[in-house]
């Protein structure tokens, strides 16, 4: 009799549960946490936590991602408002609410315009030379909440410098309250089912409970008013929304690359498919959620992503399970919340931000020799000249990284490898030969508006000089595009004046290597200097046959 398979004792939806579970014990804490980095109420974290992990679940695909405040967003949220509403509470907590309504509205213009690569326009060394320098930020502007004092500067380098100075005047107290949760919270972390922060919140309530820490000079956290009330648009004018706008195009760069890095991350890491586009959307609708709502941008961050996966979550229901122990834990714990001792509070968000303080992410560009002056700008942009300026040079320069790449003028001559059918870079490689009678180019880059002319304007001085100085002058110019997926109208014309050049000069032009877009425009912008047949080699040796097929015997290099 056949037996039946074995049937596993445990339910399926067991592991999402205790994922959930003790992801809402590391996400509760934090979404405090990162309403202190942005100058706010609590509740605003609270807020932004779970129309994080609801929207997310109903729209993203990612069985991994929790969507929640993140320290980078929170720094960046915090720095916007107070240089815009400087000692104006309301008008700060309105410029608050409107900059993450922008920034989910921009993520879901991107989504529908399908626009998910948009995460490459923040460079790798960009990125993470910014997010070192605001972890040092966010660090150093706990310390006063450690140390018992208030902060003396808005400035880092200057806050830093007077902390020390302030020795006499630091708290012993809370010295020992903050520096004793960083211990237990390091001590704890190779234990990743253990709710480290959650486990430090409830002994600072313990303590505050036992003995009275208030009195001691230990501020606490205070009251967390979460009322859901009907969701508003801010009252601001058009002028404070215009600005908003130029910081959530901003912010949303920052935020979707590093969500974008967690998510892909991980998609890869299982083997799962990945949509960028509906990523943005889902990210653009928890945003606006959290906006309506009053709460603070949302993004995928690593850490709780990475805890969500370590606790053995298997599909979303991970993230509702979290959302449901969330919103039960805020019903019923917010009370006790409000006693927490802010250096406590202060140890969670170090310990939150610490991952990316790692030197050797930023070591691998200096032992590749790379992008080093990159990542040192972009560490020197936050710190000398603040979040929100340095938040724009570091957008900026990597647009300027992508423009630079992009508008390299290097055009490569090819010659065949050995006797068979390879043609490669004759100055990387020597032992390559050219073709007597056929000159072979390839643009090093994709040819667009930038740089189309410069190439075509190098190509035209390479065909005069061998024209000049060859034995065997060149009668067949083959241009191989295979790095150029597409071109643009500049792109056209300077292949259209290429063209001319060389019908002026008796000298048959042929593309080759062609995608397919390319060769359909190509083949309706066609005329005299661009005929079909010149459109319609799939590869450079095809192109070199028919090319020696036009030549004369002596012109070819023939033997006889």
């Amino acid at each position: 009799m056949p037996t039946l398979p074995a049937r596993s004792a445990t339910p399926s939806w067991l592991p999402d549960l205790l994922a959930g579970l003790a992801v809402a014990g590391l996400l509760v804490p934090e979404a405090v946490a990162y309403s202190s980095i942005a100058g706010l109420p609590p509740q605003y974290g609270v807020i932004a936590l779970l129309a994080g992990l609801i929207c997310y679940g109903l729209v993203g695909r990612s069985r991994f991602a929790i969507v929640s405040a993140t320290s980078s967003s929170a720094a960046v949220l915090a720095a916007a408002t107070v240089s815009l509403a400087p000692g104006d509470a309301s008008l700060k907590l309105a410029l608050a609410t409107g900059l993450v309504l922008l920034t989910g509205s921009f993520f879901l213009l991107a989504g529908f315009a399908r626009l998910g690569n948009i995460s490459a326009f923040i460079a790798k060394p960009v990125l993470r030379g910014f997010t070192f320098g605001l972890t040092l930020i966010i660090i150093v502007r706990q310390l006063p909440h450690i140390l018992g004092v208030q902060p003396p500067h808005n400035d880092i380098l200057r806050s830093s410098f007077d902390l020390l100075v302030q020795f006499r005047l630091w708290n012993p107290v809370c010295v020992g309250l903050g520096v004793g949760a960083l211990a237990l919270l390091f001590a704890l972390k190779p234990y990743r089912h253990i709710p480290a922060p959650l486990l430090v919140i409830v002994l600072g309530i313990a303590t505050q409970a036992v003995w009275g820490l208030d009195p001691h000079g230990v501020a606490l956290v205070g009251s967390i008013d979460l009322q859901f009330r009907a969701p508003s648009l801010p009252e601001l004018t058009r002028s404070e929304w215009l600005q908003l706008a130029e910081l959530a195009f901003a912010l949303l760069f920052v935020l979707y690359a590093e969500s974008y890095a967690s998510m892909r991350s991980f998609a890869f890491k299982h083997g799962e498919p990945f949509s960028a586009n509906r990523e943005l959307i889902a990210l653009g609708l928890a945003n606006v959620a959290s906006g309506l709502f009053a709460g603070l941008p949302v993004g995928a961050g690593y850490s709780a992503t990475a805890a969500n996966e370590a606790a053995g979550a298997r599909s979303r229901l991970a993230a509702w399970a979290a959302a449901l122990t969330v919103l039960v834990a805020v019903l019923t714990l917010l009370p006790w919340m409000a006693l927490t001792p802010m250096p406590v509070l202060a140890a969670i968000v170090i310990y939150a931000v610490s991952h990316t303080l790692s030197p050797a992410a930023l070591r691998v560009y200096f032992h590749w020799r790379r992008d080093r002056l990159v990542v040192l700008c972009a560490i020197s942009a936050v710190l000398l000249l603040g979040i929100l300026p340095g938040l724009l040079v570091a957008v900026g320069a990597s647009v300027l990284m992508a423009l630079r790449g992009f508008s390299q003028h290097k055009v490569s001559v090819l010659g065949r490898l050995g006797q068979g059918h390879d043609f490669v870079d004759i100055r990387a490689h020597p032992e390559a030969q050219p073709i007597p009678g056929v000159l072979i180019m390839r643009p090093e880059t994709p040819l667009f508006f930038a740089n189309a002319e410069q190439i075509m304007a190098i190509v035209q001085q390479r065909l005069d000089a061998l024209a000049r100085k060859a034995a065997v002058p060149p009668q067949v110019l083959i241009l191989s595009l295979e790095d150029s997926p597409d071109l643009d109208g500049s792109s056209i014309e300077s292949l259209i004046e290429l063209a001319r050049f060389t019908r002026e000069r008796g000298i048959e032009l042929s593309l080759a290597r062609l995608h397919e877009p390319a060769r359909a425009v190509l083949a309706r912008a066609a005329g005299p200097g661009l005929p079909d047949l010149a459109l319609t080699n799939w590869s450079v040796d095809d192109a070199v046959a028919r090319a020696l097929a036009t030549l004369t015997p002596p012109q070819a290099g023939s033997p006889d």
